[in-house]
């Protein structure tokens, strides 16, 4: 029972960082509107993933490793700027393309798997989320920690994350968004662009500054 109070004091924090608009937020949100509601739903689950990925690396210790290795840091901080700022320029040049939206009958095939794996390469692109997460977990978790906490603590945050973005996806997908956005897909798409592309750009230079 000791453990309930720092279980629900973490997922607070974690919800609001994760509802915090931002790349994650901005892609699955395209995603979704602009290809399927099944893509959106899968770049969901690709965040999800990244979650899981840096929850569990920052349980077994990593926060303390990028801390004390500087250069490594910098580097997963400048690898994960340089990944921001491809996104933006490849969102910048389809800011004038059409969109065919898949009504159904067409027989495309299905492009869940990329939308998945863009997600989850976004997500582990930001190095930050590491430290946050190990922050937030040296901060509010008891010492020995069970190997089953620790495994129920990494599912909790991966619902949490995919289930966030899963509803964003579910949200924006319907009809009426999606016309708003195709209406106004190249300034969303080059806004879009600029923030990613702005975020990308301060991690290198914070690494830089380093």
């Amino acid at each position: 029972m000791e453990i309930i109070l720092p279980l629900i004091s973490i997922l607070g924090v974690m919800s609001i960082g994760i509802m915090s608009p931002g790349p994650s937020f901005i892609l699955v949100a395209r995603t979704a509107v602009a290809n399927s509601r099944a893509d959106g739903l899968a770049t969901a689950i690709g965040m999800g993933g990244g979650a899981i990925f840096f929850a569990t690396l920052a349980l077994l210790g990593l926060q303390a490793v990028l801390l004390s290795v500087p250069t490594l840091y910098m580097a997963l901080k400048i690898l994960g700027g340089a990944y921001l700022l491809y996104l933006a320029v490849v969102m910048l040049r389809g800011s004038k393309q059409t969109i065919d939206i898949n009504d159904g009958l067409s027989k495309k095939p299905s492009k869940t798997y990329q939308s998945f794996k863009i997600g989850l390469i976004t997500q582990l692109s930001n190095p930050k989320t590491a430290i946050f997460y190990g922050s937030v977990f040296a901060a509010l978790l008891p010492e020995n920690l069970s190997v089953s906490m620790i495994l129920i603590l990494v599912l909790m945050l991966f619902i949490l994350e995919a289930g966030w973005y899963s509803i964003v996806a579910l949200v924006l997908s319907s009809n009426t968004p999606r016309k708003i956005y195709l209406n106004s897909k190249a300034t969303l798409d080059r806004l879009a662009s600029l923030v990613i592309g702005g975020l990308g750009l301060k991690l290198i230079i914070d690494a830089s500054s380093e």
